[in-house]
């Protein structure tokens, strides 16, 4: 048979007093006798009991619990960040949800419906791309929303993030400044604006900077997966070019295993730049040559900013930018 659950009705029966008494001794309010909560409690842990976290949110508007939308939970890059929200949430006292969208569209607008019916007091948005569904399904939420590594290229929400054109240009600027004069710019979709309006951008500075030609067949656009960056890798020898700024890191050690198994030497023959320095740098022979994202950071910024707009605190900036670095590793020579 299976054992039933265990309500406030049960511990207030037992412990001899109201369900009234039993909530406050349960959400912490002052306003009961020593012995009467010290009697409530142990009742409590006798039975137990297990507050429902929805109910005690319909009586006072906060279930302190908070939803993370994420496009993969296996992407070394949304799951460092989700560290840093996870984190900041436990010191706050809040519980995530997490919730993966598979990176689409559809998906996100029906995790996101999800979470709301969860009655969640805010939600955290990981994902590569923000639509116009989207930005209505945020609108009429209702409910505080902060993007995490993510751009809104209409700047609809509050948002973490580091200033992906500037830093994709010092890296490309860095790849130049190492006798490279055709760089290869290898980026997830460019209808993403993360990609098309910041580190497309960056990559043309760093080569008007240095009065290069911009070649469009030196771009290419794909999806942030090992496989995909594997098969580019052909492409790229095809072309004969000496350097790639690539835009994400499994995408990266595709790229550059692709070419180790095809004869080419990294870093003699060829030069290899990364965008997030997850822990995959650092695991690949040669490790990558990297931009610094404060990934953990972003995440933990990202709660903390959130934990302000559900207090109603003032915000004096909703678009943070954190400090990025570049750290050479044995990609580039």
């Amino acid at each position: 048979m299976e054992k039933q659950k265990v309500t406030i009705y049960d511990v207030a029966h037992q412990a001899q007093v109201s369900m009234a008494t039993v909530s406050r001794v349960v959400n912490g309010n002052s306003n009961v006798k020593p012995l009467t909560r010290k009697k409530v409690l142990k009742v409590i842990k006798d039975l137990n009991y297990h507050p429902n976290a929805v109910a005690r949110g319909l009586a006072s508007k906060r279930t302190t619990t908070v939803g993370v939308i994420t496009p993969n939970v296996a992407d070394t890059y949304f799951s460092e960040l989700a560290l840093g929200i996870d984190d900041i949430a436990a010191m706050y006292k809040y519980n995530i949800i997490l919730a993966n969208s598979d990176d689409n569209s559809k998906k996100e607008i029906h995790v996101l419906n999800t979470l709301l019916t969860k009655q969640v007091d805010g939600i955290i948005f990981m994902g590569n791309e923000i639509t116009d569904a989207l930005r209505k399904k945020f609108r009429e939420a209702k409910t505080p929303i902060v993007l995490a590594g993510s751009i809104d290229s209409k700047k609809t929400e509050p948002s973490v993030n580091i200033d992906y054109r500037q830093a994709t240009k010092d890296e490309v600027s860095h790849l130049i400044e190492r006798g490279n004069k055709h760089i290869a710019f290898v980026t997830g979709s460019l209808d993403q604006a993360i990609n098309s309006k910041h580190r497309l951008l960056g990559y043309q500075d760093a080569l008007k900077k240095y009065q290069l030609p911009y070649d469009p067949k030196l771009v290419f656009s794909t999806d942030r997966s090992y496989h995909s960056g594997y098969k580019l890798s052909q492409r790229l020898i095809k072309l004969n070019v000496s350097a790639a700024m690539v835009s994400n890191d499994e995408l990266a050690a595709g790229v550059m295993n692709g070419l180790t198994d095809s004869g080419i030497r990294i870093p003699d023959q060829f030069e290899i730049a990364t965008s997030d320095d997850t822990k995959l740098t650092k695991m690949t022979r040669p490790t990558m040559t990297s931009i610094t994202q404060p990934l953990y950071d972003i995440g933990a910024v990202a709660m903390r900013l959130l934990t302000k707009i559900m207090n109603k605190d003032k915000i004096t900036n909703q678009d943070v930018l954190l400090p990025y670095g570049l750290i050479k590793r044995n990609s580039t020579k």
